[in-house]
């Protein structure tokens, strides 16, 4: 790539709101429709990331576009067209659709009452009819590619997302201790983690409102909603952990010993979480497969070292107590993912 040269990325949303765009044009093309760059801004305001939130805009698109294009062509047969009574009807559309809980749809709705009340002349109610029907127009079509073209996979998705999260928080936790990577190096990566972690709340939030409304579908499974749910709160309990790393630990000469405690336990614990993602996938051997008896051992272990820090100052001991229980939490929820993951594959 030439320096200077910005990379672009088409991704599916971004190929469907063109497509979306383009076709809903070209309908209003054929039947001689004018403004037909309405139909263009509802189509790219009607695409969603989800199969039911595209239903469910859907539904909601045309109850508020409806009222808003009604209130719109009352004011203007009783009121007249003035900036007096424009604003009026954008403040009572936002009122309402905040009301009827669908703000989602307030863009798009103030877009269809500012269509029609922007209509003049004789026949302005011809024109305000014609233009709520191109952004009616520019809705459904955006929906139905929504829907149609590159259906979200949600699983695929949602697993690659888990394991590039995985990989950055794992460099955090194993070099959280040790302090060994530089400032930057390390706010850098702590950053790029949090952003990825919240698209991952996200993704589940998605996965489970389809799973919740729809039931069980080629696309989603219970057990894989449960699954996915862990997945997402052993990521969650290793940020706490990191926070709280940064917040209580340290570094100090005179405490070498729980240093490398603390280390130690830290890498085990990503080893298992690595461990867990590629059993999930089917990646590792039966006879390497982790026996409950070694993890037990490794867990009482550390217990017992922790006991030690007893002979710290009350503020250690209070400081390095929070990052056991962190450690601690963590681990009992990479337990819980194991068994989960047993119960799925069975």
């Amino acid at each position: 790539m030439y320096k200077g040269e910005i990379p672009i990325i088409f991704g599916p949303r971004i190929l469907k709101t063109g497509l979306a765009v383009t076709i809903s044009i070209y309908i209003c093309m054929i039947f001689r429709l004018e403004n037909f760059l309405f139909a263009g801004v509802a189509a790219i305001l009607a695409v969603q990331p989800s199969i039911y939130r595209t239903w469910k805009q859907l539904l909601d698109q045309i109850i508020t576009n409806s009222l808003g294009a009604s209130i719109a062509l009352f004011f203007i047969y009783f009121f007249g067209v003035n900036p007096i009574s424009i604003g009026f009807v954008i403040a009572l559309m936002i009122g309402l659709n905040i009301k009827l809980k669908m703000e989602n749809t307030i863009p798009l709705t103030l877009v269809t009452v500012l269509a029609v009340m922007s209509a003049t002349g004789s026949e302005n109610f011809y024109f305000a009819l014609e233009r709520f029907l191109v952004i009616l127009i520019g809705t459904c079509t955006a929906i139905i590619v929504n829907i149609l073209v590159f259906p979200p996979n949600y699983k695929k998705k949602f697993i690659q997302d888990v394991n590039t999260t995985f990989q950055n928080m794992s460099l955090l936790i194993r070099t959280g201790i040790s302090n060994e990577m530089k400032e930057t190096s390390y706010h850098e990566i702590g950053e790029t983690f949090k952003k990825n972690l919240k698209k991952l709340e996200e993704q589940f939030k998605m996965f489970d409102e389809e799973s919740e409304k729809f039931g069980k579908t080629k696309r989603l499974n219970t057990s894989e909603v449960v699954l996915f749910k862990q997945l997402l709160k052993v990521l969650q309990e290793g940020d706490q952990l990191l926070d709280n790393i940064e917040e209580h630990y340290f570094q100090d000469r005179s405490l070498k010993n729980e240093n490398k405690i603390f280390d130690h336990q830290l890498e085990e614990l990503i080893k298992y979480h690595e461990y867990l993602l590629l059993k999930y996938s089917g990646r590792i051997k039966q006879e390497h497969e982790r026996r409950d008896s070694d993890i037990l051992k490794e867990k009482n272990k550390f217990y017992d070292q922790v006991l030690e820090f007893y002979h710290l100052n009350k503020e250690q001991q209070l400081r390095h107590m929070i990052i056991a229980s962190s450690i601690i939490d963590y681990s009992f929820h990479l337990e819980k993912l194991e068994k989960l993951i047993d119960h799925y594959q069975k």
